[in-house]
């Protein structure tokens, strides 16, 4: 008997299989690129230096992979790479691009509240949009600390908790303005009108204390400040003049004691 997934990952899988095909583009581009950029902004490797140093031999896995090219960048930095989504649509264009670029590494359907992989398995595990903002931290996060090793790296790059205060509801409303629109006590759970996917989005607080909790020492809290002169796709998040003054995304880096 298949497996009865909660509903906000039921939902989301649903939500991204409709969505991949507007990804694909995106995917082909990042698997092209020579150096990693982040986020909505493309902010380069070079300057935000998110990345561990030498990745070579170290077991990574991708939680919230989409067309694995992040998967794709640690592989060719020397990692042992594992990509797992929750969407077979993205994970079918992450296949075509492996093959297209001859490099191959595990990709596993699932989510990352419940990994069907063993305890103490990596070294790093990576999310950018993935389970940063997908899946309940309340769980996934707990279920990364069981995926790493003492010493392990876990690395989440999301939307800040600034910009979920002040971006409208509705889409059509524009983009983040300077005025909050909803309540930081409380932040978790996110459903928009015009959307049936959920996401997940925690205070500052709440967030450090889930990581220590979890077994995590936080290493730093990068709030993204693009370069002069960016533009993004995401015009319906933040315009780069707003994104100059205040932060549109954010990293989480801790370390597993």
């Amino acid at each position: 008997m298949s497996e009865e997934l909660p509903d906000h990952v039921r939902r989301n899988r649903t939500g991204w299989d409709e969505y991949a095909a507007e990804y694909v583009a995106n995917g082909e581009a990042n698997w092209a690129a020579d150096e990693p950029s982040w986020g909505i902004w493309s902010v380069p490797e070079s300057e935000l230096r998110l990345l561990p140093d030498d990745l070579a031999g170290k077991d990574v896995i991708e939680l919230g992979c989409g067309t694995a090219y992040v998967s794709a960048w640690l592989a060719r930095r020397g990692a042992t790479v594992t990509g797992l989504d929750n969407s077979p649509k993205q994970l079918e264009t992450a296949r075509r691009l492996q093959r297209e670029h001859g490099l191959t590494f595990p990709l596993v359907l699932g989510y990352a509240e419940k990994v069907p992989l063993p305890d103490a398995s990596f070294d790093l595990a990576i999310s950018e949009y993935g389970a940063a903002i997908w899946a309940d931290p309340y769980q996934w996060i707990p279920e990364a600390a069981r995926l790493l090793r003492p010493g392990g790296e876990l690395i989440s790059l999301g939307n800040s908790v600034l910009v979920m205060l002040t971006v409208p509801d509705l889409e059509a409303d524009g983009p983040a303005g300077e005025r909050l629109l909803r309540p930081q006590f409380g932040m978790h759970r996110f459903e928009w009108p015009d959307e049936d996917t959920v996401e997940f989005h925690l205070s500052h607080g709440d967030m450090f204390r889930l990581l220590t909790d979890s077994g995590f020492e936080v290493t730093d809290l990068v709030e993204i400040r693009p370069p002069e002169g960016s533009t993004t796709r995401w015009t319906n998040i933040a315009t780069p003049d707003w994104a100059r003054r205040w932060p549109t995304e954010e990293v989480w880096k801790a370390r597993k004691r």
